[in-house]
């Protein structure tokens, strides 16, 4: 097996793309917060259950189909895109951007991806160290 095919591997990378993704949309709300009219952007939460999903079904570890009358795994990749939802917070009247906010947003995405970068270098750093053995 591939190191970059691990499944708990393949599910970090995933966190840090999405986290990646709205730091730059958090970003672009800072940017803009002078802009009139302009409405506040962010991204669907993470679907934990899907991203397994995908996980699973990229490494070919999973279900199969034996009968015909088993119901066939879903196939799907993610894409960041089609979640992309304006950010409607009360506080603000709306999608009005609040940079206090969205400065709250970029520091709580920076910690959770410090968080899944450090994982990422443990779960490697253990294997390494497994086969080291």
């Amino acid at each position: 097996m591939n190191l970059p095919d691990v499944p708990l591997l393949n599910i970090l990378r995933e966190k840090m793309s999405w986290l990646n993704t709205r730091q730059s949309v958090l970003a672009q709300n800072v940017a803009n917060a002078d802009v009139p009219g302009y409405e506040a952007r962010d991204l669907k939460p993470l679907d934990f259950e899907q991203i397994l999903k995908n996980s699973v079904q990229s490494n070919s570890i999973g279900l199969s189909v034996t009968d015909s009358r088993h119901i066939a795994p879903d196939s799907g990749a993610s894409s960041f895109a089609d979640s992309l939802v304006e950010d409607a917070d009360p506080s603000t009247g709306g999608g009005a951007v609040s940079p206090e906010q969205e400065m709250m947003k970029v520091s709580d995405t920076q910690a959770q991806y410090q968080a899944a970068t450090n994982l990422y270098a443990k779960s490697v750093q253990m294997m390494r160290t497994a086969i080291d053995r």
